[in-house]
Parts: structure tokens; sequence; C-alpha cells
């Protein structure tokens, strides 16, 4: 029979026995692990949206690199020979018209040459109405036997010789003539001003090049574009040219080369840009040309990040923990990306702000990115 001191001790150890079960279950590390973060004190690395891939419809773009040139680039010689210039009114980057005068060549020698070609056409004139005069005298005296036929013939072919003399006379003064105008260079088309080699106080032979001019200020971006894809490429399909500051300008495709380089296998597409102060002759300019537009799976261009040269994605995964996850994108947009393979439709991935996350962070879900 036990006494009431041993009933009391007993009872003591019980209740400690039961109060220590309890506390061993209530802090075993499989139990805290089922709770809820927020239960668990546990405090998220990030709040963030959440997003899924939708479908889209995307451009079908080629993208191609290339120079800007000149359209047509006017080569401007001299035509006179061994004329001192005198003066040049226009210098590179000027827009000149057609017709306007560009540089002078002195005209004091060519003048005087011509003062002189007119007089020997005066002289031959005045020779030719007197032989015209002693010919017709001659046919009239054909009826009457007072001049032989021979001396008739002489006195009319006098006559022919002196017209002969007279033509060539007239044609060495319209050379001339010709020449003055040569003292001027005028610009054979609109344009602007490329290049300039003329100096004044130069004596210049004829055919050297004074001026180089893009016609119409057109220029052209010539993309570089692999053979098997010139076939995609039509006259007249947009082309968005993105300039070398930046700036981008909507083209058209003028034509596509007939040939391919035997070295690169590239062929050139010649496209129409329009004017622009950035669009300057010897600059690289890249391009998209459009081809047209389909569906895809999508995700916000802030949702993929590129790291160590690969694009992933952050995947919220069971209790709002992220991993990093690969994907394989295709066409880009201002604000959407194609996902080509490394996520199911049902997958929820950080919208953005990924890149501040590591893999089994914790984040807090705010809203779903549409």
């Amino acid at each position: 029979m036990m006494t009431p001191s041993l009933k009391l001790t007993l009872g003591v150890a019980g209740a400690a026995l039961l109060c220590a079960a309890l506390l061993v279950k209530f802090v075993s590390p499989s139990s805290a692990a089922d709770r809820p973060a927020a239960v668990r004190g546990e405090t998220p690395a990030l709040a963030v949206a959440a997003a899924r891939l939708r479908p889209a419809t995307l451009p079908i773009r080629l993208s191609a690199n290339g120079n800007v040139s000149a359209w047509q680039e006017a080569l401007i010689g001299s035509e006179a020979n061994g004329l001192r210039l005198t003066a040049v009114t226009v210098n590179v980057g000027d827009e000149v018209r057609r017709g306007q005068v560009l540089a002078t060549f002195s005209a004091d020698t060519v003048n005087a040459e011509l003062a002189q070609r007119r007089a020997e056409v005066a002289q031959a004139e005045v020779a030719l109405a007197e032989a015209a005069a002693n010919a017709q005298r001659a046919q009239a005296l054909r009826e009457s036997g007072a001049m032989s036929t021979q001396q008739i013939q002489q006195y009319e072919a006098a006559a022919r010789s002196a017209q002969a003399r007279l033509d060539a006379t007239r044609a060495v003064e319209r050379s001339q003539s010709l020449r003055l105008t040569h003292t001027r260079v005028l610009a054979p088309d609109d344009g602007i001003i490329s290049a300039r080699a003329a100096t004044v106080g130069s004596v210049v032979p004829a055919g050297q090049e004074l001026f180089r001019m893009i016609r119409g200020g057109r220029v052209e971006w010539r993309a570089e574009i692999a053979a098997p894809d010139l076939v995609q490429v039509r006259p007249g399909q947009r082309v968005r040219v993105t300039l070398v500051n930046g700036d981008a300008v909507e083209g058209r495709v003028r034509m596509i080369a007939p040939s391919v380089d035997t070295l690169t296998r590239n062929g050139l597409v010649y496209v129409d840009l329009p004017r622009h102060h950035a669009a300057r002759a010897g600059t690289y300019a890249h391009g998209d040309f459009e081809l047209g537009s389909s569906a895809a799976m999508v995700l916000p261009r802030g949702a993929v990040q590129l790291r160590d040269g690969r694009h992933q994605v952050m995947r919220i995964g069971a209790r709002d923990r992220v991993a990093q996850a690969r994907v394989r994108v295709g066409r880009q947009t201002a604000d959407l990306v194609e996902i080509l393979e490394g996520l199911a439709p049902a997958d929820r991935v950080v919208a953005s702000g990924g890149a501040f996350l590591g893999d089994n962070d914790l984040v807090r879900i705010v809203e779903a990115a549409r």
C-alpha cells in the first residue's frame, strides 16, 4: 500500500513526462517545416507579381546589318582644259539645285579665241557671197556662149568651196562657244555635295574630278542577308532600320541584288531610307524586315534575364519559393518575349525583379501580371 508521499512523487514525475512529450512534438523539425512561412515567422525576400505563359501574335522579322550608302553618287569634273580656277561657290554638305554654278574658270583666253573665230566666220561669209555672185553671173551667160562651160563650172565649184569653208568656221565658232560654257561648272542634278577637290587658283586638265554629289540627297541601306533568307524578301516590304545614333526609321525594299558574294554567301538588299540627319553615307546600321506575323507563347520582357549567356526565369514553386529555370527564347518585342522551351503553361514565374532573387528564396505574391 502506497503512502501519500509516494503518490505525490509519482504524480509529479508523470506530469513532467507528459510536458516533455508535448514540447518535443511542437518543436520537432518536421512539424515546423509543415507550417506556413508567416506562422514560422520567416520574412519574404521580395514582393513580386506572378506571370504565366499566354498566347500572343508576334511579327516575323528577319534581322540584318549593312552600310548606309549614297543612292547614286555623281562625279563632277572639269570639261575645260588648261584653264585657271577662279571661284568655288559650294562646299561639302551644301545642298545644290540642277544648273547651279559650283565653280568658275578664267574665260579671258576663251573669249579672245571666240572673237577670233567669229571674225573668221565673217570673212567666210563675205567670201561665200562673192563666190555665189560669180557663180550666178556665170550661169546667166551659159546660154549666150560668152563663157566656156569649164569656166562656169569653176565658178560653181568656188561657190561650193566657200560654203564649205563657212560651215567649217561656224563649227569652230560653236566649239569655242561651247568651251566658253565649260568655264562654269554646273550641278547636273539636285543633291548634296559629298566631296570637294576644287581649289581656287589651280589649273586643271579636262576630266579631273572637282566635286562629288549625292544625287537627290537620297541614301539607301544595303543590308547583307544570307542567301537562304533572300527568298523571304520582296520589293516593297517595310524595314525598320536603326541608325548609328539609335533613331529608328522606316524604309522600303527597292531591289534585291541578282547575285551573292562567293566568299560570304551573302546577298545585298537595297532599302530606300527617308531623309534623316543621322542617315549618313558610310555609317553602319541594323534593320529588321517585316515578313508577317504568327502566334506565340510569351512572357513579359521583365520576366526573362540573361545570365552567363543564357536566358532564364525565376519559377515560383511550392510554398512561394523560387528556383532558376533555363528557357529558350524566340522573337522579342518592346515588352514581350517568346518562350520556345523550358516552361509549362501552368508554371508561374516572377514577372519582374527576378535578378534580385536566388534559388529557394521566399517571395510574397502581390498580384498576377497580365
